[in-house]
């Protein structure tokens, strides 16, 4: 028999397995980012036939299949949501579905050829997108009523994990695959899920382990208070999914637009892919700076509700494409803009991202009902995959017969540009209607211990 804790324990202090999660996001992140940042340099440049010889995508089928696949990622939250709170419980499902996701890392590594690809990155979107809602709703998890007050820190310092392992990801898998090749570019990164699981399994002594909710689970799903916070949050998700359309091209259209940019920065020449090591870098230097100068700042302004951050960095994120417009313009007249004026737009666009993805999360754990954190979460993640449908619909419809674009150049930067103001003009209206509830876990307390509170 276990000696697992089913139930938050009354402290003020943080909860014991917070390291354990922490060490595993760092090393789960740095294997997907660290696949994915090479991801559309390996389809249009790497990418081998049957027979042994190149079979490259053209750019807008390597970008419409990119979203596809992150998309993917983002849908099958769903799964993981269901087994997780229906069945496995979330420690059960999170260690189920990583191995799943190691062998994904494993398939690419082994086969670079479009059967490996499928393959590869099926078993990824399964693993990566299942585990997705468990890991973030079992943060949460660890958490009562005397300690709640330390979540926003904890989903910073979350937050802060996925980032360094991105961080570390994005700078070395683009090298290894410029020095080394395929192989050994992907087998690294299916290295760190493999750590990643270990170190998760380590931690299962330390973990408040919520019960899977089973028919519970069905009940609170379909009652009254699940189905309003489902519809309510849905149409939250709905328009930050124009967010998501927008920021995953940082792993797609930017880059493209990276190889047509002057790259040296004091003398070092960087890989185009590479450039993405500058958002992760970026956030972990703008959480802070966000958590203790700009949000009490314009608290001195404006009450600052977590609707009212998402809104504001849609705002501002319509200000980072509108950079890579521009940039690209110069492109397109012949020119070869310096980096920087990418790397400009990625401090706009990380500042969004630290208003409208970190706020978005904590807002989703606490609004949803006890048996349902995952659930929600699942939901979240479905906002990326909607935004990255998009995406990937847009870049497969404008492909034209010949090769040619129907969004030229700086057109297709525009395009995106205004869809997002017309989104964040329109989210508005939510933050003015939406009306919040809260629901946070019950303590356990040894004088009042029961079957639901410990095993």
């Amino acid at each position: 028999m276990s000696n697992y804790l089913h139930a938050p324990v009354a402290s003020k202090v943080m909860p014991r397995g917070i390291p354990y999660i922490i060490g595993n996001e760092a090393a789960e992140r740095f294997s997907f980012y660290g696949m994915r940042t090479i991801l559309l340099v390996f389809m249009t440049q790497y990418l081998m036939g049957a027979g042994g010889h190149a079979e490259l995508m053209a750019a807008d089928e390597a970008k419409g299949w990119y979203h596809l696949f992150v998309s993917a990622v983002y849908l099958t939250p769903l799964l993981g949501a269901l087994l997780s709170d229906g069945l496995l419980g979330k420690y059960r499902t999170i260690i189920l579905l990583s191995i799943v996701y190691t062998l994904g890392h494993f398939a690419l590594a082994l086969d670079d050829t479009r059967l490996g690809l499928a393959i590869g990155l099926g078993l990824i979107a399964m693993g990566a997108g299942g585990i997705k809602p468990c890991v973030s709703a079992h943060i949460g998890d660890q958490f009562g009523a005397t300690n709640c007050h330390l979540l926003p820190r904890v989903f910073g310092w979350f937050y802060f994990s996925i980032n360094l392992g991105a961080f570390a990801s994005s700078l070395l898998t683009p090298w290894l695959l410029n020095n080394y090749g395929a192989p050994l570019a992907f087998g690294v990164p299916g290295v760190l899920m493999l750590l990643a699981t270990l170190t998760f399994w380590a931690g299962r002594y330390k973990f408040v382990h919520i019960r899977p909710g089973g028919m519970h689970f069905i009940r609170d799903t379909f009652s009254k208070d699940g189905i309003k916070a489902i519809a309510k949050l849905g149409i939250l998700y709905l328009f930050v999914a124009m967010f998501w359309a927008l920021f995953d091209q940082t792993g797609s259209a930017w880059v493209l637009q990276a190889q047509n940019m002057e790259r040296n920065i004091a003398g070092i020449e960087l890989l185009p892919s590479q450039i993405q090591a500058a958002n992760p870098l970026l956030v972990m230097l703008l959480i802070p700076v966000f958590s203790y100068v700009v949000y009490p700042q314009l608290n001195k302004v404006l009450t600052l509700t977590p609707l009212r951050k998402i809104a504001i960095g849609m705002f501002i994120t319509v200000i980072a494409f509108t950079i890579a417009s521009l940039a690209q313009e110069r492109i397109d007249q012949g020119g070869t803009p310096h980096i920087s004026w990418q790397l400009f737009a990625y401090v706009v666009l990380t500042s969004a991202e630290v208003m409208v993805s970190i706020t978005c999360l904590e807002f989703s754990y606490t609004q949803a009902p006890a048996r349902m954190k995952s659930f929600i979460m699942a939901f979240f993640m479905m906002s990326i995959a909607i935004g990255n449908l998009f995406t990937s619909s847009v870049n497969f419809f404008i492909q034209n017969p010949d090769g040619s674009s129907k969004l030229e150049g700086a057109d297709y930067y525009w395009f995106f540009t205004l869809m997002m103001l017309a989104t964040s003009l329109l989210f508005l209206l939510v933050v003015k209607l939406y009306r919040e509830k809260t629901y946070i876990h019950h303590e356990y307390r040894p004088d009042a211990a029961g079957p639901d509170d410990v095993e």
